[in-house]
């Protein structure tokens, strides 16, 4: 499998679950060829072999300087969109510190833009919304088996915003979308605006302020 790393492994971990290193020089080159997506603060992406992250980290680099054109002077506009880019990105690997590490990273690169863009710290509530989305979508288990460290399916979370500062969350279970879109040709869910099939939730929720995304529930 092709997993993106940015630190090296021992080599039995090569051996053992076959990881291989991606170059950032050759993660940019790829990422160029779909350049126009990677600016689009909406539109999702999923790496099933994501490693400690390096493809969704320049992923959310790139829609983050779509965010400040956008609203450079406007820190509370700022913050939601930048919320919304994170909500976009999903990932899966088999190994936990994998998993731990591509999380902290994608939290890393929002905190330190906001800080470049504010000259002040991402506020709390706003780390804990995104390390909460972050816990949803990059997740530990085997994308070839659909199912995650338990054994149990694995299931994202498909964020749609609502009027502005509100997020609607629905659960799906990764194998039911798979069996209803070819991801090669098709989103992990409908963001274009195609009429494409997408099967029953396996869980939903009311809408929220994305501040408040993580009340009454727990951080994986």
């Amino acid at each position: 499998m092709l997993v993106a790393q940015s630190v090296t492994n021992p080599r039995q971990r090569i051996i053992d679950h076959g990881e291989v290193f991606t170059p950032l020089e050759l993660v940019n080159h790829m990422l160029d060829l779909v350049s126009h997506e990677c600016e689009r603060v909406d539109s999702r992406f999923l790496e099933p072999a994501c490693g400690d992250g390096n493809f969704l980290v320049e992923v959310l680099r790139r829609k983050l300087l779509t965010v400040d054109k956008k609203h450079a002077r406007n820190r509370e506009k700022w913050e939601r969109d930048a919320i919304l880019a994170v909500c976009s990105l999903y990932g899966i690997d088999l190994l936990p510190d994998n998993v731990a590490e591509c999380r902290k990273r994608l939290l890393d690169v929002l905190c330190a833009a906001h800080e470049a863009s504010f000259k002040k710290s991402l506020p709390e509530a706003a780390s804990h919304a995104a390390a909460f989305i972050l816990s949803r979508n990059i997740v530990q288990g085997d994308a070839l088996t659909y199912r995650n460290a338990d054994g149990r399916p694995i299931v994202f979370s498909e964020w749609s915003p609502i009027n502005g500062a509100l997020l609607k969350r629905r659960d799906f279970a990764y194998d039911h979308l798979l069996e209803h879109a070819f991801l090669a040709s098709s989103p992990l869910f409908s963001d274009l605006g195609e009429d494409v099939f997408l099967p029953s939730p396996v869980g939903e929720y009311p809408p929220c302020h994305y501040l408040k995304l993580s009340d009454g529930d727990v951080i994986a």
